[in-house]
């Protein structure tokens, strides 16, 4: 079962089904010739972890299990097309939560199968760098993409499909996991990034100066000394406006993504500076981002906030480039949880 399915000839008109299911989005979606979405269905599990304040593992997995099947039909049915009709079956692979990996992988593997179509396995981060061709495919190279999460904060050149540079990433916390961290601090709710955008808007962003870290020419980042003093900050002001601190908060975290990215892109030359991941949903950081790219004179592209978040066609429209690339993946690769994107050697 290790040898791979020989994979179709590529055109316009090859159709890939992406499933997802690395953390706590259930989604499976089709896109055809690697740009068009055909369908797209994300069945969220937020309602789920929120009464324990952040992703149980176990939990996911069995609500992965639970609604896996109904999605992939649903995206199937939205779409239109007979079963039939797909070329390919894209799955990320990792990183991600193991367990809920699992679940995806197998179902990709088994479709595959009852198809006679490629399996192809996905890399999570590599789809958030396509995320934003799949709303502009005329993105021009180089590209700088910023992209944060909750797992994940860095810096990537895209010098061309399937060539990236790792220019700077997160020496500890990642802003996504920061966000989460402040939030269920200052009691505003899960998940925090949306909690702290949606306190920020009450509070006076110039209320507290909070630290900016790395900010010495360095495209690394941290964000775990800001955690710590928003904390102790609070604790020394206990009668201070949550939204205040929320908007400083904000404000510090944003600060230092948007400087980094700025200059980074200056560096490589870059046409253009993408955002991407879940934070990049956040309403702070797409006004900078947008902002810094006029002054310098490029491109900034914002994904849709659906296309922010984890999503399944991202992840076809990923496998569709790595099977042009590199062909399809053996039925043997299992879940990697500790996954990295395959970086250039320079």
């Amino acid at each position: 079962m290790s040898e791979p399915i020989a994979h179709p000839e590529f055109n316009d008109s090859t159709l890939v089904l992406g499933i997802e299911t690395s953390c706590d989005e259930t989604a499976a979606a089709l896109v055809m010739g690697g740009y068009d979405v055909v369908s797209s269905v994300v069945s969220t599990q937020v309602e789920i972890h929120a009464e324990f304040g952040g992703v149980v593992p176990e939990v996911a997995s069995r609500a992965h299990l639970e609604i896996l099947n109904p999605v992939i039909a649903r995206s199937i049915v939205e779409a239109g097309v007979e079963d039939s009709r797909i070329d390919a079956i894209a799955c990320t692979v990792g990183p991600g939560l193991v367990g809920a990996l699992l679940v995806g992988v197998s179902a990709a593997k088994s479709l595959a199968l009852v198809y006679d179509v490629p399996f192809i396995g996905v890399n999570h981060m590599e789809a958030h760098l396509y995320a934003a061709s799949l709303e502009d495919p005329t993105l021009e190279f180089p590209l700088v993409v910023l992209l944060v999460s909750g797992g994940h904060t860095m810096l990537v050149e895209m010098q061309d499909h399937g060539r990236y540079r790792l220019l700077g990433q997160t020496i500890d916390d990642a802003a996504g996991e920061a966000f989460d961290k402040v939030a269920r601090f200052l009691d505003l709710g899960y998940p925090g990034g949306p909690a702290i955008d949606e306190a920020a808007l009450l509070g006076d962003p110039d209320a507290i100066r909070f630290p900016r870290a790395l900010l010495d020419g360095s495209y690394n980042f941290s964000f775990s000394g800001l955690k710590t003093s928003v904390m102790n900050y609070v604790r020394k002001h206990p009668d201070v406006s949550s939204a205040d601190v929320a908007a400083s908060f904000q404000a510090a975290v944003v600060d230092v993504l948007v400087t980094k990215a700025r200059a980074a892109a200056k560096e490589v030359g870059a046409k253009s500076i993408v955002l991407g991941g879940g934070v990049a949903a956040n309403s702070l950081l797409r006004e900078e981002v947008l902002d810094g790219c006029v002054k310098d004179g490029i491109q900034g592209f914002l994904p849709s906030r659906s296309m922010c978040t984890d999503n399944a066609a991202m992840i076809a429209a990923a496998g569709w480039h790595r099977l042009r690339s590199d062909g399809p993946t053996p039925l043997d690769v299992g879940a990697t949880p500790n996954l990295r994107l395959p970086f250039l050697n320079v």
